[in-house]
């Protein structure tokens, strides 16, 4: 099968990560794969991808890095022959803004499309006036379009009235994860950490997350909190953390390359986010044998955690009962065991990178077939 890959770019971010993922599983099993990234700049690659993925730059195609309405047209019309050029089978693309430049790219070529929606479309906070009336206006004309987690659906179907096909499907586990070794838990009095891993942005709700570790820090002197990532709010989150004290306790070292190796140094994880789409972070720390605690926030956590039984499920925002959650986890050396053994047995199990290709593979011949 000959498949396009489009997504906004190939920075260190969830959906980036995902798309390596399947790209590279993709072609390793023997499908022509090409995956091009549409940002206005040609960028670098931060994930890894196999050797047999085409890798092709819309920038390159287009013949311009220039930013604007022109330059958006012209990225445009270079995409269009871009997939003519290529023939695909399938066309598939992730992130609202590229989902739009798709589905006008893909206009009376008669190749199938499968837009991905990457957050939560319902809740996140991000997407401009514009891009939601173009979503609404255009996603009907897709062949498919995806969300992530089960809690999503019902409500964007309604948010999109129209949408021929509403698939959910998961994030896989990358491949190395499935048989990474899992978290010991340290039995000394040595430092612990409590580890968090996102963007630097408000919806992350970091600061959040460093009022209530600063509330648990006078009890619990062998733990530390280090919060990997970049962002706008870094300014912000260091002057608070100076502000109460804290900078011996709780580090922002910035993003990392080897997330998987900095969150098997951890002890336990917390997610304390607004909203997700589906928080790859939070499958990888689970599926490495981390405790996790969670807000319940929209969407995934929940139906990752199977409802609370692999992780602490916290009611979303509230501050009290996650320090009371954390408290748990940082002062039970058993618990911490338990919840570590349970998730990375569940998500193995249930997000294993062969599952969810399966997955695909009935996506694929649904719109292939027209169904």
């Amino acid at each position: 099968m000959r498949i396009l890959m489009l997504v906004s770019s190939m920075h260190a971010g969830g959906a980036e990560r995902v798309a390596a993922t399947l790209v590279s599983a993709w072609a390793e099993r023997g499908d022509a794969v090409t995956l091009t990234p549409t940002y206005s700049s040609k960028g670098t690659c931060f994930y890894p991808l196999s050797d047999k993925v085409e890798l092709a730059w819309l920038a390159d195609i287009a013949g311009t890095r220039d930013s604007g309405a022109m330059a958006a047209f012209k990225r445009l019309l270079a995409l269009r022959r871009h997939i003519r050029d290529t023939k695909p089978d399938v066309v598939v693309s992730f992130l609202t803004n590229v989902n739009v430049a798709a589905i006008l790219a893909t206009r009376g070529l008669g190749v199938p499309l499968i837009v991905c929606e990457r957050t939560n479309p319902v809740a996140e906070t991000t997407t401009g006036t514009v891009w939601r009336k173009l979503r609404r206006l255009l996603y009907p004309r897709a062949d498919m379009v995806t969300v992530q987690a089960e809690d999503t659906a019902g409500p964007f179907s309604r948010q999109v009235p129209g949408i021929k096909r509403l698939a959910v499907i998961p994030n896989p586990l990358p491949a190395p994860l499935l048989d990474a070794p899992r978290v010991s838990q340290r039995e000394d009095d040595g430092p612990r950490e409590l580890l968090a891993m996102g963007r630097l942005v408000s919806d992350k709700q970091f600061d959040l997350l460093i009022d209530v570790f600063a509330q648990l820090a006078p009890s619990n002197p062998d733990w530390n909190l280090r919060i990997w990532g970049e962002g706008p709010e870094r300014a912000a989150l260091e002057a608070q953390i100076a502000r109460l004290g804290l900078a011996s306790r709780i580090s922002l070292p910035g993003r990392t390359e080897t997330p998987w190796d900095e969150l098997a140094r951890g002890q336990a994880f917390v997610l304390s986010s607004l909203v997700e789409g589906f928080p790859n972070v939070l499958l990888e720390a689970m599926s490495l044998g981390l405790p996790c605690v969670a807000f319940d926030c929209p969407s995934g956590p929940r139906e990752m955690t199977r409802d609370g039984q692999d992780a602490l499920l916290v009611p979303a925002g509230d501050r009290d009962v996650l320090r009371d959650a954390l408290q748990r986890v940082m002062g039970d050396l058993s618990l911490r065991r338990q919840l570590g053994e349970r998730g990375a047995t569940a998500v193995r199990h249930r997000y294993a990178l062969a599952s969810v290709l399966s997955e695909w593979d009935e996506l694929f011949e649904a719109v292939q077939e027209g169904r």
